[in-house]
């Protein structure tokens, strides 16, 4: 069984800092695209933003909100998927999730809370 577990949220002031950590069953993790989503308050589950997505091969992408401020990355190593996040605005505030393509199937963690206020 595949899973994702994710850590790192909390409450942070606008201009603040996180790192989000995802670790999934270690099986999986070398042949899987991992990606970043966010669910805003308010918003329902089908509503999930992609905010960032990193491949096998370590290339990377992200909305154009979350640009020149979050970073995506995998350490193979660790057999882990991180997300920091610098200069947070309130707009960020959410839960977010790992996701995990692999073997055509898509794989979600249960997600972690992100609130950035003053």
């Amino acid at each position: 069984q595949v899973q994702l577990v994710e850590s790192g949220g909390g409450v942070v002031q606008p201009g603040g800092s996180l790192r989000l950590s995802c670790t999934p069953s270690p099986n999986i993790f070398g042949e899987s695209i991992f990606g970043w989503y966010r669910q805003a308050p308010g918003a329902r589950l089908v509503e999930r933003e992609w905010v960032a997505r990193i491949t096998v091969g370590g290339t990377t992408n992200y909305i154009d909100s979350v640009k020149g401020r979050f970073t995506i990355s995998r350490d193979n190593a660790k057999k882990t998927v991180y997300l920091q996040m610098n200069n947070l605005k309130p707009e960020d505030t959410g839960v977010y999730y790992c996701n995990a393509f692999y073997d055509s199937n898509f794989y979600w963690g249960r997600g972690t809370q992100v609130t950035v206020a003053s």
